[in-house]
C-alpha cells in the first residue's frame, strides 16, 4: 500500500514527499549508471550464428549444419531438422554438441551427395531459463531453387498450450503473493487478524491457487516445450522426461514446499488464532515467523532456480536477488490485498495495524527498487535495448505502473495519517510502542470503529454508531422489532421454518445496512479504503505485465541475436565464413561479385576458396589478392595470394591466422592492366 516513509513529525504530508523524492532520484541515478556500464550477457537462448549462414549459397554440400546459441540449451533427437527442397529429411539423425569449451554449438550431419537447391533448417530447443525457443532459416547448395517447405510461423510455446501455460504462470504468482503476503500481514501487522474469516479465506485461496497452478504447469510442461498439443499433457513418458529437467524438478519442489505450507496455514489460523496466553502466543509467533520465512524463501527459490536468474550474467548473485525481489513483491502487494479485505470485510482493523503495514510497504519498495535495478541491468543492459526491444518496452510499462501505485499510495498515506491522528485515546500509540510487538492484548488492538472517534459528515460519531459487540446485538434486536412481522412470537417462527428463514434474511439485511451506514460515516476509513482499492487494481495489471516479462526474451539477448543474424561471419568457434562482396573496378567488364569461403575460420591453418561471378557466370580475372589485418593488435596486413584452380575459382591452403579476433579482410581484384579495386570486410575468426 503506502510506499512512503511513515511520518514522525506533526505533519503527515511533508515527510512522505521528501522520502518519495529521494527514492525517485536514487532510482534515476542508479538506472543510468547500471545501463551505461553494462557488459554483454545472455539469458533466454537465441540463435547467434549458423554454418552455413541464413541465405548463404555454398558451392558444395557441407558435411553438417551447425548452430550457435547465446546460452546452453536442452536438445532432443528432432531439435535440428534439415529438409531438402521436396521436404524430405536431409540430416542423418540426432544433433551432437560441438561446444568444445567455446560458445554453445550443436550440429547435425547431412547425407552425402545432396543435390543442388534450397534447404531449410528448422530447430527447436529449451533454453537454460526454461523457455522454449525455435526458429528456421534456409541456405542453398550451388544455386537457390524453389522449395515446398514452408517456414513455421508460430514460435515454440505458443498456441492454446502457450496461452494456458501463461495463465497458470500468472495464477502461480498471484497465489504466492496472497499466501506469503497475507500471512506476513497477519504476523507483522495485525495478529488479531488470524481469527478473522475474510483474511483466513484470502490466504487459503492463495495456497489453493498456487498449488493448482503448479500442478497445471507441471502437466503442460511437456506440450509447452515440445509438440504444442494439449493432449500430450497426459503423456506419462513426457511427464517423466519433464521431471528429469531443471524446471520440472523446481515445480515438484514447489509442490513439496506447499505441502509444508498447508501445515503452517493450519497452525496460523487454528492454534495461533485461539491462543490466549500472551507468553505462549509470543513463542508461537516467533516459530511461525521463522518457519513461514523459510517456506517463503524456498517457494520463491523455485522460480529463481529455473528461470532468467539461473543463467546468464552472475547467476550466483542474480538468484538471491530474484528471491528477495519476489518476497518484497509478496510483502507489498499481498499485504495490500490483505489490508483491502480487512478494510472492507472486518470491522475490527486497527489504525495501528495500518500504520505497521505502511512501514512494511515502504521497506518492500526500497528492496524492490534495488533488486529491480539490478535485474534491469542484467536483462536489458543498454539504452537501445530499453527502448528498441519488446522486453525493454514492457519494462518501461512496468516502471510506469509502479510509479502509479506509488502516487496512489501517497494519498493512502495521507488517509493513514488522519486515521492515526484522529484516535481519541492517546494511549493507543503509546501502548503499541511500549509493547513493541503489537500484542493483541494492547490498547492498539481496539477496533478502528470503536477506538478512533472520528466524525463523519454531519458530525456523526462513528464510535457511537459502531459500539461494542454487545451493543450491536442489542441494536440489531431493536431494529428487528421495528420491522413489521419480525418481532412476532418466537414460538410461531420456530414452528414455521419458512418464516424463520425470512426473519433471518431480514435481520441480515438490517445488519448489512447498519454496517454500511457506519462505514460510510467514517470519512477517513472510507477514503483509505478507496485509495487502497485503486492500488490493488493497478497491482493486478502490474502482475500481468510482470508475468509477460518472465516469458519474454530479454533485451540483451534480442540485440545479441540481431547482431549475430546480421553479421557476415560464421560462429567464432569455427565452421566456415561465407562472404559475398560486389565490386566494380571502373573499367570495361569490371563489375562482378566475389564469393569467398574461409574454413574452419579459427586461429591456425585455414583453407580459402574464392569465386568471381560476372553478369553472365564465372568471371576470369588476371589477379586476385587477399590481406588480413588485426588492427586491435597491430598485426598485419598478412598477404595471401590464392592459386587459380579453374576459370573464376581461386584457392589457398594452409593460410595461417595467428590469433582469434575481428580481422579486416581486404580483397583486391584486377580486371585489366590498369583497372583494379579493393573491397574491405570485417570477419570474426574464433
Amino acid at each position: 500500500m503506502t510506499a512512503t516513509a511513515p511520518h514522525f513529525g506533526p505533519s503527515p504530508i511533508r515527510r512522505p514527499l521528501t522520502a518519495a523524492a529521494l527514492l525517485a532520484v536514487l532510482i534515476s541515478v542508479l538506472f543510468g549508471m547500471v545501463l551505461a556500464g553494462a557488459s554483454p550477457a545472455s539469458a533466454h537462448a537465441a540463435l547467434t550464428g549458423s554454418d552455413p549462414q541464413d541465405g548463404a549459397v555454398v558451392a558444395t554440400a557441407p558435411e553438417e549444419v551447425a548452430l550457435t546459441f547465446s546460452e546452453q540449451i536442452a536438445v532432443s533427437d528432432d531439435s535440428i531438422r534439415v529438409l531438402d527442397p521436396s521436404g524430405e529429411r536431409a540430416d542423418t539423425g540426432a544433433p551432437r554438441e560441438l561446444t568444445d569449451g567455446g560458445p554453445v554449438r550443436y550440429g547435425v550431419a547431412l547425407h552425402s551427395g545432396l543435390p543442388d537447391g534450397t534447404y531449410t533448417v528448422a530447430w527447436q530447443a529449451v533454453s537454460a531459463d526454461s523457455h522454449p525457443v525455435s526458429g528456421a532459416f534456409t541456405f542453398s547448395i550451388g544455386a537457390p531453387s524453389d522449395t515446398t517447405v514452408a517456414l513455421p510461423s508460430n514460435e515454440a510455446g505458443g498456441g492454446l498450450v502457450g496461452t494456458l501455460y501463461g495463465i497458470a504462470r500468472y495464477a502461480a504468482y498471484a497465489g504466492f503473493i496472497l499466501l506469503a503476503g497475507g500471512s506476513a500481514f497477519v504476523l507483522a501487522c495485525w495478529r488479531r487478524g488470524a481469527g478473522e474469516r475474510p483474511l483466513q479465506r484470502l490466504v487459503v485461496r492463495g495456497w489453493i491457487t498456487l498449488t493448482a497452478a503448479t500442478l497445471v504447469m507441471l502437466l503442460l510442461r511437456n506440450p509447452y516445450t515440445g509438440s504444442g498439443k494439449l493432449a500430450d499433457a497426459f503423456d506419462l513418458d513426457g511427464l517423466q522426461a519433464v521431471l528429469d529437467t531443471k524446471p520440472g524438478a523446481a515445480l515438484v519442489s514447489r509442490l513439496l514446499l506447499l505441502g509444508a505450507s498447508a501445515l503452517f496455514v493450519a497452525v496460523l489460523f487454528g492454534a495461533y488464532a485461539k491462543r490466549e496466553d500472551e507468553k505462549e502466543k509470543q513463542d508461537l509467533t516467533f516459530g511461525l515467523t521463522v518457519g513461514g520465512a523459510v517456506l517463503a524463501i524456498g517457494i520463491a527459490g523455485t522460480w529463481a532456480l529455473a528461470e532468467h536468474a539461473s543463467t546468464g550474467l552472475q547467476p550466483g548473485v542474480a538468484m538471491p536477488v530474484d528471491v528477495a525481489h519476489l518476497l518484497a513483491v509478496a510483502a507489498w502487494l499481498g499485504g495490500l490485498a490483505a489490508l483491502l479485505v480487512a478494510l472492507y470485510r472486518t470491522p475490527h482493523i486497527t489504525a495501528d495495524a495500518v500504520r505497521r503495514f505502511s512501514r512494511v510497504a515502504f521497506g518492500s519498495v526500497v528492496v524492490l527498487a534495488a533488486t529491480g535495478l539490478y535485474q534491469s541491468w542484467r536483462q536489458v543492459g543498454s539504452w537501445s535495448a530499453l527502448t528498441g526491444t519488446w522486453y525493454g518496452q514492457l519494462l518501461l510499462v512496468k516502471v510506469g505502473l509502479v510509479a502509479a501505485i506509488l502516487a496512489v499510495a501517497w494519498f493512502s498515506r495521507r488517509w493513514t495519517g488522519r486515521l492515526v491522528d484522529g484516535a481519541v485515546d492517546g494511549s493507543v500509540e503509546t501502548a503499541a510502542d511500549a509493547s513493541g510487538d503489537g500484542s493483541v492484548d494492547t490498547a492498539a488492538d481496539a477496533p478502528v470503529d470503536a477506538s478512533v472517534g472520528t466524525r463523519g459528515t454531519g458530525g456523526t460519531d462513528v464510535a457511537a454508531l459502531a459500539g461494542t459487540a454487545e451493543a450491536t446485538e442489542v441494536s440489531e434486536a431493536a431494529k428487528a422489532a421495528e420491522v413489521p412481522g419480525v418481532a412476532e412470537v418466537p414460538d410461531a417462527a420456530a414452528n414455521d421454518p419458512e418464516r424463520a428463514a425470512q426473519l433471518a434474511r431480514q435481520r441480515a439485511a438490517l445488519t448489512a445496512t447498519r454496517n454500511k451506514r457506519v462505514r460510510d460515516a467514517d470519512t477517513e476509513r472510507s477514503g483509505l479504503r478507496r485509495s487502497v482499492l485503486m492500488e490493488a487494481g493497478v497491482a493486478v495489471v502490474l502482475l500481468a505485465v510482470t508475468t509477460v516479462l518472465t516469458n519474454t526474451e530479454p533485451g540483451r539477448t534480442e540485440e545479441e541475436a540481431a547482431r549475430g543474424n546480421t553479421a557476415a561471419t560464421a560462429p567464432v568457434a569455427g565452421g566456415q565464413v561465407n562472404l559475398s562482396l560486389p565490386f566494380d573496378t571502373g573499367g570495361q567488364n569490371g563489375k562482378g561479385t566475389v564469393r569467398l569461403d574461409i574454413s574452419p575460420a579459427r586461429s591456425g591453418a585455414n583453407d580459402v576458396h574464392l569465386w568471381i561471378d560476372g553478369p553472365d557466370g564465372p568471371m576470369d580475372v588476371p589477379e586476385v589478392k587477399l590481406a588480413f589485418t588485426l588492427e586491435s593488435k597491430d598485426i598485419g596486413p598478412l598477404p595471401v595470394v590464392p592459386d587459380r584452380l579453374a576459370p573464376g575459382h581461386w584457392t589457398a591452403s594452409d593460410v595461417q591466422i595467428p590469433m582469434a579476433g575481428d580481422w579486416k579482410l581486404a580483397v583486391t581484384v584486377r580486371t585489366s592492366d590498369i583497372d583494379q579495386t579493393t573491397i574491405d570486410e570485417n570477419v570474426k575468426i574464433g
